[in-house]
């Protein structure tokens, strides 16, 4: 399938989950995030859940990650750049929903892409050769291509993998890993 049929069917799919299965599904995810070996590192970017588009909710990820005293980090999305800009999440982060409904955060402290060892990355639909579909805006390809190559690139999905995401591009960056409430895919 190509990346818009993929994103109008997993919409759907997505629409249709109660809040008690978003719930569930995302406290799987996070246990099974447990099997993988990325625990080692100090700095982690985690998205925050846009809960009207129905994401994972990364508040068990955070509290795995607090537990074993990483560093967080939480992006900000500018729009007329396609950027993102990456700061530490603290005690004394504010956090406010910008104009599409993401959490971010309003200031703190920056910390360049190439710090960044492990990226949580939302998506809408992955495949079995670790390609992903997201909203189609590029933030993340764009944000994913400054990190280091060793940087860790983890998917997190309430669905299991489609057979091929047929219209990839070359700049698209893949997975290592896609976790599902069922299981962990390995690219």
């Amino acid at each position: 399938m190509t990346k818009n049929e993929l994103r109008k069917t997993y919409k759907n799919l997505r629409n249709d989950l109660s809040v008690n299965q978003i719930d569930d599904f995302s406290l799987a995810i996070a246990n099974q995030l447990l099997k993988l070996p990325v625990w080692n590192a100090s700095f982690y970017h985690v998205f925050l859940a846009i809960e009207e588009h129905k994401e994972v909710n990364t508040d068990y990820i955070l509290n795995i990650l607090s537990g074993k005293d990483k560093n967080i980090l939480i992006s900000k999305s500018d729009f007329k750049t396609g950027g993102m800009q990456h700061f530490l999440l603290t005690d004394n982060t504010v956090i406010k929903k910008n104009n599409y409904n993401i959490p971010e955060p309003v200031d703190g402290i920056e910390i360049l892409d190439d710090k960044v060892e492990v990226v949580f990355i939302p998506l809408l639909a992955f495949d079995t050769l670790g390609n992903r579909v997201g909203y189609g805006k590029g933030f993340y390809d764009r944000f994913l291509t400054k990190c280091k190559p060793e940087t860790i690139k983890i998917g997190l999905s309430f669905f299991e993998a489609s057979a091929e995401i047929t219209d990839v591009y070359e700049s698209d960056v893949r997975l290592d890993y896609c976790v599902t409430p069922e299981r962990v895919y390995e690219f």
